[in-house]
C-alpha cells in the first residue's frame, strides 16, 4: 500500500502546468516551442494552460490603474504598499487577480513544491553571452529574475532553457534544439 502510494504521488507531482508565453508572432521559434512543451506534457497526463500575454494584452506597466476603486494616498502613490492593501482587500484589477490565480493553480511554471523555469530564445551565438563575450556572461543578466525575483518568492529555479540563436541555424539544429526540449519536458514532468 505504501508503495502503491508513494508512486501515485510521484505520477502526481506534476499535473498542472502554467506556460507564460509573450511572443507576437504564431510563426516564430517560441511558439514552436510553447507547442512542444504543450504536446509533450499533454501526452504525460499533464493539465497546461498557456497564458499568451499578447493575446490578452497584458500590461506590463505597473501604475495605479492596476488597483480597482481608490487608493490609499493618491498624493504619494507608492506600488508595492498599495498593490498589498489591494490584494488584501480584493481589489487588484482583473487581469492581475487571474493570471495569479493561474500562478498559484500550478504545479510547474515555464516562464513546484514549486518549480519554474525559464525558456527562452536568443538572437546571438552562446558565445556573445560569456563573461568575455559582448552580452556578457548570461548566469550573470539572470540572476536577478531567476534569483532575485523567482527564488525569493519560493520558486525552486531549475536551470534555463536557453536556444542561441536559432533565427541563425539551419532547420536540422532547430529540429534539435526541439527534440531535446521535448527529452527534458519528459524528465521534468516525472520529477
Amino acid at each position: 500500500m505504501r508503495a502503491h502510494l508513494c508512486s501515485l504521488i510521484l505520477v502526481l507531482a506534476v499535473t498542472k502546468v502554467l506556460i507564460v508565453y509573450a511572443h507576437q508572432s504564431s510563426g516564430s521559434f517560441n511558439a514552436a516551442a510553447k507547442d512542444a512543451a504543450v504536446d509533450v506534457l499533454t501526452d504525460q497526463s499533464c493539465t497546461v494552460e498557456v497564458s499568451d500575454l499578447y493575446a490578452i494584452k497584458f500590461k506590463a506597466t505597473a501604475t495605479a490603474e492596476d488597483i480597482t476603486g481608490d487608493v490609499k494616498n493618491a498624493d504619494h502613490f507608492r506600488y508595492a504598499e498599495e498593490t498589498k492593501l489591494a490584494w488584501e482587500e480584493g481589489k487588484l484589477c482583473a487581469d492581475i487577480t487571474e493570471e495569479q490565480r493561474k500562478l498559484t493553480q500550478a504545479d510547474l511554471i515555464i516562464f513546484q513544491d514549486k518549480k519554474a523555469m525559464l525558456s527562452f530564445t536568443t538572437g546571438s551565438q552562446e558565445s556573445m553571452f560569456s563573461a568575455d563575450g559582448i552580452n556578457g556572461d548570461m548566469n550573470v543578466t539572470l540572476w536577478p529574475l531567476q534569483n532575485g525575483i523567482l527564488h525569493y518568492c519560493g520558486f525552486q529555479v531549475l536551470a534555463p532553457q536557453i536556444f542561441w540563436a536559432p533565427s541563425h541555424v539551419p532547420s536540422e539544429a532547430r529540429s534539435t534544439m526541439l527534440t531535446s526540449w521535448r527529452t527534458r519536458l519528459k524528465w521534468h514532468t516525472n520529477q
